[in-house]
């Protein structure tokens, strides 16, 4: 809705007032309202109204209300890119549909209905299944790598647009070709819209998820209708030219994979998930400066997971890092805060245990500090860098890294008394450091109050105030 801005009164030489000027959010429509002798109100147009122009339409029927400044400042960039690429998937979607309508008999007067239907059937129930089965064993991890699952999500759409291409080809596989590349495009329905309701969560920056949700339902349907007017030319040119399809899903998929890496690398997402915080406390500990959100999303992978020396697991229930009771009075003189309990079963394994009064900022901290030791295991035949300016005992952060005795002894898991001494003394160091780490996250324009570092569901009870009588951070 447009607003109305006081401003200063200023007679003019017609002997006119102005009483007000309004504008329309950022745009250069503005509105004045002066006041005549006789106390007439009159409303004069500066810049022009608000549908005068094409570009002013389709930003009010395609971008969301109170753009650019209601969005993030990724959003323009991820969407140029992400309509590249639905323009493409959709191309090569409609080669594969007029292979697979071929292969299931369409054209062929031998061909029966009821085959037809059942290869239809059988393709969509593997589908739906597999919906579940991905859903189930990966839904969690969606959040947190969305950039990720949402590139691995189209590229699975296009090694099932493949397999669709060449299942005509193999009239006795074709239902089991056909079936497999269904579970694809099921997991690609999963991952997609579940790490696009995540990147739309990122874009809405005035509680307005359903508006952009909604502009960029439009903006997708725009694109799918000029893929179906390009269809229309298309198809009749591929149908008795087997060359000619593969050349042009091959140049399609290729500009649909590269709109895909840019449209996910040019994302800018300012909330911690384990590879950002890898890449930040690796940085810090070297330099002991945190780097901010653009700097940060440079360097997290969006094809692989992160290669890291540990397996850090966040919310593991309490039989992951006690196996007896001299365990137990290692992790709780490891961890004197008391909202989380840090141990190592193996050198490569972390599992933290939280506790059921534990914050987003406890997630943070017990993940920074298993952070320390995967610093310290993967520079382990060197001393362990800290920047001077670093509020941590310099002199001492050296002997967290273990000898070659000692590290040996720790692989071949004989040392469990040495695995604890790392994490007693990784423990010190996060203590000294983290509240410096932690303001300076919010300096460099992290946010901290919400995470997705994926902490598991367990929680436990434990008397936090009776583990020690050190100040809690």
């Amino acid at each position: 809705m447009a607003y109305e801005v006081p401003v200063k009164v200023a007679l003019s030489d017609m002997g006119e007032k102005t009483v007000c000027e309004e504008h329309y959010g950022s745009e250069s429509l503005q509105q004045r309202y002066t006041r005549l002798d006789d106390g007439t109100i009159v409303k004069r147009s500066i810049g022009g109204q608000r549908f005068s122009s094409l570009v002013q339409f389709f930003r009010s029927v395609f971008l969301p209300q109170g753009y650019p400044e209601s969005v993030s400042d990724d959003y323009l960039s991820y969407q140029i890119w992400d309509t590249v690429q639905a323009f493409c998937s959709s191309i090569t979607g409609t080669l594969a549909t007029q292979a697979v309508l071929k292969g299931v008999g369409v054209g062929d007067e031998t061909a029966t209905a009821a085959g037809a239907t059942i290869t239809w059937i059988l393709k969509d129930g593997t589908g739906m299944l597999g919906r579940i089965l991905f859903a189930w064993l990966q839904g969690t991890s969606l959040d947190c790598d969305a950039k990720r699952w949402r590139l691995f999500a189209d590229i699975v759409n296009d090694f099932s647009i493949f397999l669709e291409l060449v299942a005509p080809a193999f009239p006795l596989f074709f239902t089991g070709i056909v079936c497999v590349a269904g579970v694809g495009k099921a997991i690609v329905g999963v991952s997609g819209g579940a790490t696009r309701a995540a990147l739309t969560m990122h874009q809405a920056r005035r509680d307005n998820m359903a508006d952009v949700s909604a502009k960029d339902g439009s903006q997708e349907t725009l694109v799918n209708l000029m893929a179906l007017l390009a269809g229309l030319v298309v198809t009749p040119m591929v149908a008795d030219n087997p060359l000619l399809t593969w050349f042009l899903f091959f140049v399609f998929t290729c500009l649909h994979l590269f709109a895909n890496y840019n449209a996910v690398t040019c994302v800018v997402m300012e909330t911690l998930n384990q590879s950002r915080l890898h890449i930040l406390v690796s940085h810090y500990l070297r330099t002991g400066v945190v780097l901010n959100p653009a700097q940060a999303n440079v360097q997290e992978p969006v094809v692989f997971a992160q290669k890291k020396s540990t397996r850090i697991k966040l919310g593991s229930p309490m039989s992951s890092i006690i196996q007896r009771a001299t365990d137990l009075d290692s992790a709780i003189h490891s961890n004197s805060e008391g909202r989380y309990l840090l141990g190592m079963p193996t050198l490569t394994d972390i599992n933290i245990v939280l506790h059921q009064e534990s914050s987003h900022l406890d997630f943070i901290k017990s993940c920074f500090q298993a952070e320390i030791i995967d610093y310290v295991i993967e520079h382990r035949f060197s001393k362990l860098q800290v920047h001077s300016s670093v509020p941590c005992y310099d002199n001492q952060a050296h002997s967290l890294i273990p000898s070659d005795k000692a590290f040996q002894s720790m692989v071949e898991q004989a040392n469990h008394k040495a695995l604890w001494e790392l994490v007693d003394s990784s423990h010190e160091v996060a203590a000294q450091v983290f509240p410096s780490f932690h303001a300076g996250l919010a300096h460099a324009g992290w946010t901290t109050h919400r995470t997705q570092l994926g902490p598991d569901e367990w929680r436990a009870s434990w008397d936090i105030h009776g583990l020690s009588d050190k100040k809690s951070y």
